[in-house]
């Protein structure tokens, strides 16, 4: 007679895991210039404030004067929260923290979804758990490769802030700030993953939350000039600037943030245990009995038609948001000349409001520009997917299949900033034409970079997601530059750079037409390559 041995507990959290190594090793290998990029480019940025703010601040009483203006400003703390101290380092905090701390998430969830419910997409997880690969295998080493990520990011931070500012210890904590915000938004991306079937609604369920995370803080910043709003109480973003880096650090809340992102990682976990690979928890719903699609648009309106109507809704409730914000922009503390000249630079030489309310107009172009370029690389991901390959099988062209999609990309880049433009009259409490027509203007520059990735899906098909680095790219250059005080020269990069500034400013139909022709002839550019090279099966 044999006696079954009872199951060790370490044992069977041992063959859960096995090959974590070898998959956290083929994780970094995969993004061997993804995450180096990433940790430069973003710990750089932050990592430099110090030094760059004091060019622009060179005395102690200029930046206490900017500092009690910033603070002082309902509209600007939305944008960037309060500042906490005028010391260099805290101005560095203020203007590079918040921002850090959204590029950090975004990085995370990037990661994450793509080394989880992208491989089982494409069919290559199935094949690794065929081997001796445990069931929470590939969760674990996506977010130790998020982790490995965000801590190269906060180390360069520390350093770098360190040196400039001689503070290490606040360095630090502005570093782990941006670090843990990562790795919170990466173990949510780590849920959306279990949750959802399909790796693109996965990134915009995670990107949406971290949205309302955004105008939760900045709603709850207009509120209250220290941050002690129940909003930003609410919100990550708002736990991560109450920190208070070079202003009395709150250590207490780094081991909140942390224990948040363990308990999402911890449901994450229980959720793998719990489905097959390939599965989810809430799966797409079974289509009609008869098939109800019959041309190319439809099936790219089917397949992305949850992401324009989730960005149309978030441009509603973000256009609401800034054009209420709008009547602030005028009421600066101390009428600062430098603070005026900021807001100025980034959206016109007209009145505060009408400049407030063009920058507005333009971050809705550039976070256009993210939905638009994505929507066009969902052709990258139905061809490497092996969706692509069944219709292009029957009689259908390459082209007219690309188009299908640039149709929904294009058009709903036009639709979605109309909606702004609408929610931010509608906020503002004024006639919607100019306001319809600022944010109609920014078109030609959202389907240029759109164009661009046309073009690099169609030439250099592996190249085509860098398409998102440009796009982030003019994002940070619209965002900080002119605070930087960057060249005109380096702000021109962007081609948001040439556009009129509108409302207020005369309108010039040259750089429209201009960036319209390029625009078009990258997306043709694009369409004669795609139509020479082969296809991946």
């Amino acid at each position: 007679m044999t006696t079954s041995s009872p199951t060790v507990p370490g044992r069977r959290l041992g063959a859960e895991l096995a090959g974590t190594g070898a998959l956290l090793r083929l994780a970094l290998r995969r993004d061997r210039l993804v995450i180096p990029v990433w940790a430069i480019a973003l710990g750089g940025l932050v990592a430099s404030g110090a030094s760059t703010l004091e060019k622009v601040y060179t005395t102690a009483a200029q930046r206490a004067d900017v500092a009690r203006s910033m603070s002082g400003n309902g509209s600007l703390r939305a944008l960037y929260g309060p500042v906490f101290g005028d010391s260099p380092g805290a101005l560095t905090a203020w203007r590079f923290g918040g921002f850090g701390c959204v590029l950090a998430a975004v990085m995370s969830l990037l990661i994450v979804v793509r080394h989880t419910r992208e491989e089982e997409e494409t069919g290559r997880q199935e094949l690794l758990s065929s081997a001796m690969v445990g069931r929470r295998a590939s969760l674990t080493s996506a977010l130790l490769a998020a982790l490995v990520a965000n801590a190269a990011v906060a180390a360069i931070i520390a350093a770098g802030l360190g040196e400039s500012t001689g503070d290490r210890a606040s360095s630090a904590a502005l570093g782990l700030i941006v670090g843990a915000i990562g790795m919170l938004f990466a173990a949510l991306a780590a849920i959306m993953a279990q949750l959802t079937e399909s790796a693109r609604l996965a990134k915009g369920l995670t990107g949406a939350a971290l949205g309302a995370a955004f105008l939760l803080r900045a709603a709850g910043d207009t509120a209250t000039r220290d941050a002690s709003s129940v909003l930003d109480h609410l919100s990550p973003l708002g736990w991560a600037e109450n920190v208070r880096p070079y202003a009395g650090e709150r250590w207490w809340l780094l081991p909140l943030i942390g224990a948040a992102a363990l308990a999402q990682g911890a449901v994450a976990y229980a959720l793998a245990g719990r489905r097959d690979i390939g599965m989810s928890f809430v799966p797409p719903r079974p289509g009609p009995a008869e098939g109800r699609i019959s041309t190319v648009y439809g099936l790219a309106w089917r397949l992305q038609r949850g992401g324009v109507l989730g960005w149309a809704l978030g441009f509603a409730l973000a256009g609401l948001l800034f054009g209420r914000m709008a009547d602030g922009a005028a009421a600066l503390v101390g009428d600062n000349a430098r603070t005026r000249e900021i807001i100025q630079r980034m959206g016109g030489q007209s009145g505060l409001t009408d400049a407030f309310l063009a920058t507005m107009v333009s971050l809705l172009g550039m976070l256009a520009a993210l939905y638009a370029t994505s929507s066009v690389l969902r052709l990258h991901g139905e061809e490497t997917g092996g969706r692509a390959e069944p219709v292009l099988a029957a009689s259908v062209g390459r082209v007219r299949w690309a188009a299908g999609h640039l149709v929904i990309a294009f058009g709903g880049a036009a639709l979605i900033m109309a909606v702004g433009g609408l929610a931010l009259a509608a906020g503002h409490g004024r006639d919607a034409g100019p306001l319809l027509g600022a944010a109609l203007v920014q078109l030609p520059a959202i389907w240029t970079l759109s164009g661009l990735a046309v073009l690099l899906f169609g030439a250099l098909p592996r190249l085509a997601p860098g398409a998102l680095g440009v796009v982030a790219l003019c994002l940070a250059l619209g965002w900080i530059g002119p605070a930087l005080n960057l060249p005109t020269a380096v702000l021109d990069v962007s081609p948001f750079g040439h556009l009129p500034r509108l409302p207020g400013a005369g309108m010039t139909w040259t750089p429209v037409l201009v960036l319209t022709a390029l625009a078009a002839a990258l997306v043709g550019a694009g369409a004669a390559a795609l139509r020479r090279r082969d296809v991946v099966g």
